[in-house]
């Protein structure tokens, strides 16, 4: 059984164009699923775990679905879905892992492997927020909007949990930390574009949000600073001037 990222060899192609870009991969229809070989369930599955381990996550991504289709009730049956979940998350078909994923939690409430899939959920999730192109490029992506980090966040929080011996959970763990920072970012982003235009109110609850909600990110100190220059702005000497002492306390620790 193969489940593991760590034995799965990880590469980025960056093509010369965009169009190479979004050309990765989708979900097979049902003409590439009938044009698979008619194989029992055992020799299908080799072919498809030989296929996955060589990287080609298009052609796994068919013999998987063909046998999850053919054999939905077989021996293979749960590790196909797991194999699928890592091919369409190799591929980049984030909303097909998600679903089978989604599924597999539902059908298998207490099923030995649960920790895998929250901990896979919380990576697609992570996956499906990014742009590789742009990031690729050095571009800034933390005026994005944040739902996706905050369900990714949401996954990874279930694993650590619910299962704390999980062999996911250290990885799961370094994982919170920097979508916490990403989160705390992302508040600082909107507070600094309200600073700008003069919503001074509105910048030092986004900079009070920081502290309350994501006060163990590396952000508290320029949320707290965000909060006394607004306050300031706002004539709220008194508040100002408690986030400013919150800050230095901060800052002696």
């Amino acid at each position: 059984m193969i489940k593991t990222l760590g034995k799965r060899a990880f590469s980025i192609f960056i093509g010369a164009s965009v169009l190479g870009l979004a050309a990765c991969s989708s979900a097979p229809d049902k003409e590439d699923i009938e044009r698979v070989p008619n194989k029992s369930a055992q020799a299908l599955y080799e072919d498809a775990k030989q296929t996955l381990d060589s990287g080609l996550y298009a052609r796994a991504i068919e013999l998987l679905s063909a046998l999850d289709s053919r054999y939905p009730f077989g021996p293979y049956s749960r590790q196909v879905q797991m194999d699928l979940i890592y091919a369409n998350y190799q591929a980049g078909n984030t909303e097909q892992a998600l679903a089978t994923i989604d599924r597999f939690i539902r059908l298998n409430p207490n099923h030995k492997d649960l920790d895998y899939m929250y901990y896979m959920r919380g990576l697609v999730n992570i996956k499906a927020d990014k742009n590789a192109f742009q990031e690729y490029f050095g571009v800034d992506r933390a005026d994005r909007d944040a739902n996706r980090t905050r369900v990714a966040f949401q996954d990874l929080s279930t694993l650590v949990t619910r299962f704390p011996n999980s062999h996911y959970t250290p990885e799961a763990k370094k994982r919170l930390v920097w979508l916490l920072n990403k989160m705390a970012r992302y508040e600082l982003k909107v507070a600094e574009y309200y600073y700008e235009r003069e919503a001074y109110l509105a910048s030092a609850n986004r900079g009070k949000y920081v502290v309350d909600h994501y006060s163990q990110s590396s952000y508290l100190p320029q949320a707290l600073e965000m909060m006394e220059k607004s306050y300031e702005k706002l004539g709220l000497t008194d508040l100002a001037e408690h986030a400013k002492e919150v800050k230095q306390l901060n800052e002696r620790k």
